[in-house]
């Protein structure tokens, strides 16, 4: 008697077929009710959308590759918060376009970094990593330093993130530029008052407040 599976097995369209089906049908069943659940669709208490110098700095980190080193998802097991902190939740990422969240790490997590070390730390790390940390493999970032970011470009890109979902208000986009200025030139002055003068629109300035920002909505 012949076995029904050599009429699959035998026609090969028939079986990439069959299992292209059997892949998106098992696919949407995992997916699709996730877009039900709040728990994955709403902020955090607190959760804000990132300012412009903000979302300025995380382009930075996104252009310089620093999420191929460094995760920003941390797993709810004791090893990981131990370390790292109170595990990640889908309510923190909602604004998030892309996902950073990574399984590669190189370096440490940084989904909790924001406020655990002050903005010098984190100058001097960029600088030269081996200042802060002697063990460290990663390459230096001093030349942040002389790239400078532009904040007039910022209402652009915050129109382009409120297209994908993310809650910028007119009077938010309009005021970027003044916004990231001054964000800049607090953090930029307090650096200057640590020994350190750097130019308040250079783009390791937006990568310090970038990295500061981080987590600090769910940290507990």
């Amino acid at each position: 008697m012949s076995n029904r599976h050599d009429i699959i097995e035998q026609n090969t369209g028939l079986l990439i077929a069959l299992i292209i089906l059997v892949v998106a049908v098992g696919g949407l069943v995992e997916i699709v009710p996730l877009y039900f659940q709040r728990s994955t669709t709403a902020p955090v208490a607190g959760l804000k959308p990132l300012p412009a110098l903000q979302l300025a700095g995380r382009d930075v980190y996104i252009r310089e590759g620093c999420n191929n080193c460094h995760s920003q998802m941390i797993r709810p097991f004791r090893a990981e918060t131990e370390r790292y902190g109170h595990y990640s939740v889908a309510g923190e990422f909602v604004y998030d376009h892309p996902f950073l969240w990574g399984s590669k790490r190189t370096g440490p997590d940084l989904q909790r970094v924001g406020g655990k070390y002050p903005d010098l730390w984190h100058y001097k790390h960029l600088i030269d990593p081996r200042s802060t940390s002697q063990a460290s493999i990663m390459p230096p970032y001093a030349f942040l330093s002389e790239r400078r970011f532009d904040a007039q470009k910022m209402p652009a890109v915050m129109r382009v993130m409120r297209r994908l979902g993310v809650p910028y208000s007119e009077d938010e986009i309009q005021a970027a530029p003044k916004a990231a200025a001054a964000q800049a030139q607090a953090i930029a002055a307090g650096l200057e008052q640590a020994g350190e003068k750097v130019a308040a629109d250079s783009e390791i300035i937006a990568l310090i407040a970038y990295l500061q920002r981080l987590g600090i909505e769910n940290k507990k």
